[in-house]
C-alpha cells in the first residue's frame, strides 16, 4: 500500500499495470477522509494525456520509478468517467460506481458512506484530509508527435524503343577486265591449250552487309532511401488556469508585511 510519504513519488511519474506495460502518468492522488490514507490515483492517458482514469490505490506498489496497479491497462482507461473538478471530492455515487467497476466490495470497504468520500490533494501531494489550506491547479499543455503514413514511393521499371543510327564501313567485290599482251614473257602458258576453241571461266564475288544484334547490357543500380527531415510548426491550445481571489484580508499589505 503507498503511503503518505510517497505521494510526492508517485505524482507525475508513470503508473504501470502488472504486465509492465505504460498506463499514463499519476495526476492525483484521493485519500480518505476519515483515515487520511491514499485511496484512488487519476492516471492521465491518451495520446497527449487528455484523459484521466481512476484506479484504487490500496494493492499499488512503488516498483523503481513508477507505480504499478494490479489491473490491466485496457480496464483502467474504460473506468467510468469521473469530475475531478468538483471540489476536490469524490462523491459516493461516484465512488460507488469505480468500486462496483474494479469489482471491491462496497459495503465491507466503506461501513459509513457519507462520511468518507476521497479527498484530492492536488499535484504536490501534500495537503490531507485535515489542512484547510486551498490547493491552485493549472492544466499544462503537453506537446507530443504521432508517426503516421504521409504518401508512398514506388521504382518501377518498363521498356521503350528508340532508334539508333550508326555507319559501318562494307566491302564488295566488283569484276575488272585486265587485258594482257602476249610476250616472250607468257608465251608458254597462252599457248598451252588449243589454238580455236570455245571457253567460260566464272568469277565469284563477295560483298560485306551489316548485321545488327543487341545484348542487354547493365548501365546503373537504382533503390530509393528514406531520410528524416526536421521542420518546426507550430500548434496552438487552450489551458485552463485557477485564480484564489481573498475576501476580508489585505493581500498586498501583507506582502509588504512579509517582505
Amino acid at each position: 500500500m503507498i503511503t503518505r510519504e510517497q505521494i510526492a513519488t508517485v505524482l507525475d511519474h508513470p503508473v504501470h499495470d502488472a504486465q509492465g506495460d505504460k498506463i499514463g502518468n499519476a495526476r492525483h492522488v484521493f485519500f480518505d477522509d476519515m483515515t487520511g490514507e491514499p485511496e484512488w490515483v487519476s492516471v492521465r492517458t491518451g495520446l497527449f494525456g487528455t484523459s484521466e482514469s481512476f484506479v484504487p490505490i490500496h494493492d499499488a506498489a512503488l516498483v523503481e520509478d513508477h507505480l504499478e496497479v494490479p489491473y490491466a491497462k485496457d480496464q483502467v482507461k474504460d473506468a467510468p468517467n469521473v469530475d475531478i473538478d468538483a471540489g476536490g471530492h469524490l462523491s459516493e455515487q461516484e465512488e460507488q460506481r469505480l468500486y462496483q467497476y474494479y469489482g471491491i466490495d462496497w459495503d465491507a470497504s466503506w461501513q459509513d458512506p457519507h462520511s468518507r468520500t476521497g479527498q484530492m490533494p492536488g499535484t504536490t501531494g501534500t495537503v490531507g484530509a485535515a489542512d484547510d489550506a486551498m490547493t491552485r491547479s493549472e492544466e499544462e499543455m503537453h506537446v507530443g508527435v504521432e508517426r503516421r503514413e504521409a504518401g508512398r514511393a514506388r521504382l518501377r521499371k518498363y521498356v521503350v524503343t528508340e532508334e539508333q543510327q550508326y555507319t559501318v564501313p562494307v566491302r564488295h567485290e566488283e569484276v575488272r577486265v585486265e587485258r594482257e599482251p602476249i610476250t616472250d614473257t607468257n608465251r608458254d602458258s597462252a599457248m598451252t591449250g588449243p589454238d580455236i576453241t570455245e571457253a567460260e571461266h566464272d568469277v565469284t564475288l563477295y560483298e560485306e552487309q551489316p548485321v545488327v544484334e543487341t545484348r542487354a547490357v547493365p548501365k546503373e543500380r537504382v533503390r530509393l532511401t528514406t531520410e528524416e527531415v526536421t521542420e518546426e510548426e507550430t500548434v496552438t491550445g487552450e489551458v485552463r488556469k485557477e485564480r484564489i481571489e481573498t475576501e476580508g484580508t489585505d493581500e498586498q499589505g501583507d506582502q509588504r508585511r512579509r517582505h
